[in-house]
């Protein structure tokens, strides 16, 4: 009855020998994809991107929690109310435009750029944390939001282009296991 099965299991791929069901599970294992070059820098790309994002976006939160009073007269709950929906407001405005970019243009340079631009969005928060500024930081929340917005389409766009399609299960379950790490380990932090 076993080898019944293994033959079932082994013949949906046309190989019945047993060296091709040890071959197709190295090759189906997605954590296989983190050595290959073509997935890895894309991998830790929007990873690092998602831990930026919560990040700032909690040290953002936690700031006004406890210096409400002399960051602004709005009450501190309201601010650790609306803070959040800054960040989520680009989604809400830019969704279609993203895509549409997504669509016209080559996805590794527009990662390149969005990339660029968030380097240049925490050197704009940086300063608002520096000069204590509760509305450069909401700008510079809005402008994450922004650029999570622009990259969006990008990251799920990307992966059907650099992998093979017994890889793409793997690789989107990848990218999301990083993304939901990432948003844990920067609201952690």
């Amino acid at each position: 009855m076993m080898h019944y099965l293994f033959i079932v299991i082994n013949g949906l791929n046309g190989c019945y020998r047993k060296e091709c069901a040890r071959e197709r599970n190295i090759k189906s294992n997605q954590f296989q994809l983190l050595k290959e070059q073509r997935f890895r820098p894309f991998f830790f790309t929007q990873f690092l991107g998602a831990f930026n994002d919560n990040v700032f976006k909690t040290a953002l939160i936690t700031l006004v929690a406890f210096h409400t009073a002399s960051l602004s007269s709005i009450d501190g709950g309201t601010l650790a109310t609306l803070l959040p929906g800054i960040f989520i407001l680009p989604f809400f405005l830019f969704s279609a435009t993203a895509g549409q970019i997504a669509d016209k243009y080559e996805k590794s340079q527009i990662i390149r750029l969005v990339k660029v631009f968030e380097i240049g969005i925490m050197a704009f928060a940086s300063a608002g944390f520096f000069l204590y500024n509760i509305w450069l930081l909401g700008t510079a929340l809005f402008m994450m939001g922004m650029h999570s917005t622009l990259f969006a389409p990008v990251k799920y766009s990307y992966l059907p282009q650099q992998l093979n399609e017994n890889e793409l299960i793997g690789g989107n379950g990848m990218v999301a296991l990083g993304r939901c790490v990432a948003i844990v380990l920067g609201q952690v932090l």
